[in-house]
């Protein structure tokens, strides 16, 4: 039997494995059948905290719940971050990615995690040619999405601007949009109403797991696209379908920094040969 951790922050949910002391079997096949919420655990992306030898404390793979290994996770490193430093009774932490390393800290009740400097360049994102990141227009089946704007937060990020979120065809235009030829590897989608200049309220489709209640480097994508075109400040709250996050962009060419809750909802135990 395998231990596993049931995580969340703001209700984007995680089965975290911790694979440092003894390997862990986990393909993308055995990745996307533990998040299966019928015949799995299920889970918006499954975590391995790995050991590391570059002077982090460790090293966090994600899978998203279709299998697929991706970059970076803003809320799962709040919850493994949680997880090392209770562990370590430390307040501070740092986590490798294939997105880039990140520096946790204890904040009170709350997580900040140091993101790294946003992407803005159309080859770092990645899109498939030349544009202006700050806006363009995605052709989707047969029609145009004229108000987008692309960041990369470790990961590929597709912001657009909506006058009411809630109306949001987010779940038709986010699988659309998540596929289209401009985004060689993909995208995330966030679709964001600016409330005010320090309050944005975003929903989010994820790359390979569709629409989820938060999305920390969605929440970090959508705040600097929406400072790019001085629509807000550089501190915004960012309304999420299951909470608020805390959102800080140091300034050009500077760090995002995210700051939100992480939880643990449960220990448990799982037969992955069972899942094959």
């Amino acid at each position: 039997m395998t231990s596993f951790l049931k995580m969340h922050g703001l209700g984007n949910d995680f089965v975290v494995f911790d694979a440092r002391k003894s390997k862990l079997s986990l393909d993308n096949q055995g990745a996307r059948a533990v998040a299966d919420r019928r015949r799995g655990i299920g889970c918006d992306q499954v975590i391995v905290i790995e050991s590391c030898a570059n002077g982090a404390d460790a090293l966090m793979r994600i899978y998203n719940a279709d299998g697929g290994e991706v970059e970076s996770c803003g809320n799962a490193a709040r919850c493994v971050a949680r997880v090392l430093m209770d562990e370590s009774r430390r307040d501070s932490v740092r986590l490798d990615t294939e997105g880039g390393a990140l520096l946790c800290r204890q904040m009170g009740s709350m997580v900040s995690v140091d993101m790294g400097p946003p992407h803005l360049s159309w080859w770092d994102i990645p899109l498939s040619h030349d544009c202006d990141t700050n806006l363009f227009t995605v052709p989707i089946g047969g029609r145009e999405l004229r108000d987008a704007a692309a960041v990369s937060m470790g990961n590929p990020h597709c912001v657009l601007f909506v006058q009411k979120v809630e109306e949001a065809a987010v779940d038709i235009i986010g699988p659309a949009v998540e596929c289209a030829p401009l985004f060689p590897e993909r995208t995330n989608v966030e679709f964001v109403q600016v409330l005010s200049p320090e309050k944005l309220r975003v929903r989010v489709w994820e790359r390979g797991t569709g629409v989820t209640l938060a999305c920390g480097t969605g929440a970090c994508a959508a705040m600097v696209a929406a400072n790019r075109r001085g629509l807000c400040g550089l501190r915004a709250e960012v309304l999420l379908d299951g909470g608020p996050l805390t959102i800080e962009w140091l300034g050009d060419d500077s760090h995002v920094v995210m700051i939100g809750p992480a939880a643990l909802v449960y220990r448990g135990e799982i037969d992955l040969r069972a899942l094959a």
